[in-house]
């Protein structure tokens, strides 16, 4: 994780602007992939490879969508397609939207060997995704230099953001 840069310009500043960016779609992929395992075991309909191809397709549409808007957005600016450095950084940055089915599909793929059902599968990817919201949490509290109780704070409330996304998906069937 890039250093917070007090007041920096030019290379730091845009390098943290960069890595702030990348976060946040690490923390949307996160609480999006918990509505989208906890929308498929509250279903109970997908076997595994289903289970797994909506994971892919969710991951995968949400990343070709982050890009085109970010090209549309570029377009609108700049008058011209992002390219080279610009695009890597686009790249960089939605990467979290396409790293967010790797733990979810490793679980999938345990309970397709028998370890366990499917819908527990799907269940502790949710639970894994809450606790990662929280530990983020807590670690923009300390970041933020407010002490062991602030970061705890923090992290309980970015587990209640996950966590609320789960109640909600379940409790509408889905």
């Amino acid at each position: 994780m890039t250093e917070r840069a007090e007041g920096a310009d030019g290379a730091d500043g845009a390098a943290t602007q960069t890595a702030a960016a990348h976060l946040k779609e690490r923390l949307y992929a996160t609480i999006t992939m918990i509505s989208v395992v906890i929308g498929l075991a509250a279903g109970g309909h997908a076997d595994a490879f289903g289970a797994a191809a909506t994971v892919v397709t969710a991951s995968v549409g949400l990343w070709l969508a982050a890009l085109v808007a970010d090209q549309q957005a570029h377009r609108v600016m700049h008058g011209a397609l992002a390219r080279g450095r610009e695009l890597r950084e686009m790249l960089f940055v939605s990467s979290p939207l396409l790293l967010s089915a790797a733990g979810p599909l490793l679980l999938v793929g345990l309970s397709a060997t028998g370890a366990m059902s499917l819908r527990t599968a799907l269940l502790v990817a949710a639970g894994v995704n809450v606790a990662t919201l929280f530990a983020w949490g807590c670690y923009g509290g300390i970041r933020m230099g407010g002490g062991t109780a602030f970061a705890l704070l923090a992290g309980a409330i970015d587990a209640a953001i996950g966590t609320a996304v789960a109640v909600v998906k379940t409790a509408a069937g889905h």
